[in-house]
């Protein structure tokens, strides 16, 4: 049997990780949970984690998965770390206005302008 295809994927840039999603939804409680927890340990990992979430897969996201995304946040702020979120797709970033979660986050149309957006 194959090992499952992991939720994410990290690269390192410099001193930021880079995240990005390996599924086109993020919807069932079990992915959401690896994820988070992945992302509980970049950030526990770092004294002061930088963190680019790559969304250039993501079509479809939960509200759990909105969820994830605060609580991730709030623990990257707890630390004096830095956010990013980039290549929202139209639909999901309707949802992130909608929410008024684009006001929480630093999100940019790019990898590229969101790793030049790093102190």
């Amino acid at each position: 049997m194959s090992e499952p295809i992991p939720p994410i994927s990290v690269v390192s840039h410099k001193n930021i990780q880079i995240v990005e999603f390996t599924n086109n939804k993020i919807l069932d409680e079990a992915n959401i949970e690896d994820i988070r927890k992945t992302l509980d340990s970049l950030i526990d990992e770092a004294e002061r984690p930088s963190l680019l979430l790559d969304f250039v897969t993501v079509d479809h996201l939960s509200s759990a998965a909105l969820g994830m995304l605060i609580n991730t946040n709030n623990r990257v702020k707890s630390k004096n770390g830095q956010l990013r979120l980039a290549n929202i797709k139209p639909q999901i970033m309707e949802v992130f206005v909608i929410t008024k979660l684009n006001k929480l986050f630093k999100i940019l149309p790019t990898r590229e302008e969101a790793l030049g957006s790093f102190l």
